[in-house]
């Protein structure tokens, strides 16, 4: 193996990824294996998993499934010791699964909000409580959270994902600096608009689809695969001195401004 073969690679490491099952977290999931890892997946809808991972392993990767629902303590609880009892450790965790509920904020309902913190930033606080104290016993490991562009840029009609995205953020810069001297790296992956499940409704749009593409200095949308590469480095030793840090697979559409 090459010396840039073994500075990327993910052989004998064990993955965690929520929310795998479709969209980013399955482009997620999908760069790891093919890295090496073997990578539990999570989600809600047994017959979608129990598909996904059926063609990862089709591939001849290691993939496993897990029936999860973050917003569920109990089902949280149960995860971290599946992966105890069955693999005895883990290296990677990465903290996909997320919902988005759009609302005129002074009509914003009281239980999507508490779903939307729950599902976005209460349960990565538990997995990562669960799974940090397994990285801590092996003086290693990697934390990967999803964020979005709404960590950054406030868009309308939906305070709740704008509000546990940020909080998401400033919660990796906060983990990083208490996890870095157990040799935790925490980071923060902060996709733009990918076309998935959670933005039907725009991409199915014409005219919101065409806005947004074209406000990407790439003028596309994104797609799953492209968080692939980024998580890999992310997850990899070749980013084995970096922590705490946000990087955004937006198309350059922070960057761009207003």
């Amino acid at each position: 193996m090459s010396y840039l073969e073994t500075l990327f690679s993910l052989q004998g490491r064990i993955a965690v990824v929520t929310g795998a099952s479709r969209g980013i977290g399955r482009g997620i999931a999908t760069g790891l294996l093919g890295a090496g890892a073997s990578a539990v997946l999570t989600g809600t809808d047994p017959k979608r998993l129990e598909a996904a991972v059926a063609e990862f392993k089709g591939q001849g990767r290691n993939a496993d499934g897990f029936v999860c629902d973050v917003s569920d303590r109990g089902q949280i609880d149960g995860l971290v010791e599946y992966v105890r009892r069955t693999y005895g450790r883990i290296d990677i965790l990465v903290n996909n699964a997320g919902v988005a509920f759009g609302h005129p904020a002074l009509e914003y309902p009281d239980d999507q909000w508490d779903r939307t913190i729950r599902v976005n930033l209460e349960a990565p606080f538990r997995l990562i409580r669960g799974f940090g104290a397994m990285m801590k016993q092996q003086g290693r490991g990697v934390i990967i959270n999803v964020t979005s562009i709404n960590a950054e840029v406030g868009f309308p009609d939906n305070p709740a994902y704008a509000a546990s995205k940020g909080g998401l953020k400033m919660m990796t810069k906060a983990l990083a600096n208490d996890l870095g001297r157990h040799g935790i790296r925490v980071n923060a992956l902060g996709p733009g608009y990918v076309h998935t499940d959670l933005n039907a409704g725009s991409w199915a749009d014409p005219e919101r689809r065409r806005i947004r593409a074209e406000r990407s200095m790439l003028g596309r949308w994104g797609e799953p695969e492209d968080l692939a590469g980024l998580a890999i480095f992310l997850a990899s030793d070749a980013s084995s001195f970096v922590t705490g840090q946000d990087f955004y697979a937006d198309g350059g559409w922070i960057a761009k401004g207003l």
